[in-house]
């Protein structure tokens, strides 16, 4: 017996059939949706941050309602993006069962929550959210943006998650 065919045998997670079952099921041209999707709130969250920052140097109120703008769109497109990706990772079992999944999908969230309480302070008042609170809020937001997108790089990099399988690649 190989030593690969032991670690299969003894780990209840890999020795599943529906390990290697990680093809997308919401795409679009072989192209998964989620993927494509996250580039918006992504975007959206660096830019709210570099609007916040120009605010903060030139004291235009052109920035601040870029910032309510940039923050608002990336907080639906996040919602619009994190529904496609929860329906990926409760339909495809071989998402399902890995833990690095679960982690993507918890900071996902707990992201979606950070750009939503963001909106919501410069709903009443985008010029007065922005010093100091808001900015603190967009720091953290890219900062988590890119702890969720490392996540989810190694979902796609790492195990071929949302990728399509080829007949050689059995």
């Amino acid at each position: 017996m190989t030593e690969k065919t032991k670690t299969l045998r003894s780990d209840p997670i890999l020795s599943r059939r529906s390990f290697d079952e990680t093809e997308s099921r919401i795409a679009f041209a072989s192209h998964p949706v989620h993927a494509m999707m996250v580039a918006f709130p992504i975007s959206a969250a660096f830019g709210t941050f570099g609007a916040d920052l120009l605010y903060w140097a030139t004291g235009d109120v052109f920035w601040a309602r870029a910032a309510l703008w940039a923050i608002g769109s990336g907080f639906i497109f996040g919602v619009l993006a994190g529904m496609v990706g929860t329906v990926e990772l409760l339909a495809v079992p071989g998402i399902r069962v890995r833990a690095a999944s679960w982690t993507h999908f918890i900071l996902a969230m707990t992201l979606l929550s950070v750009l939503g309480g963001n909106w919501g302070l410069r709903l009443g008042d985008p010029v007065g959210a922005i010093l100091p609170y808001g900015v603190m809020l967009s720091a953290l937001c890219v900062l988590m943006t890119g702890l969720t997108g490392w996540h989810g790089g190694k979902l796609v990099f790492d195990y071929q998650i949302g990728t399509q399988r080829g007949s050689d690649q059995d």
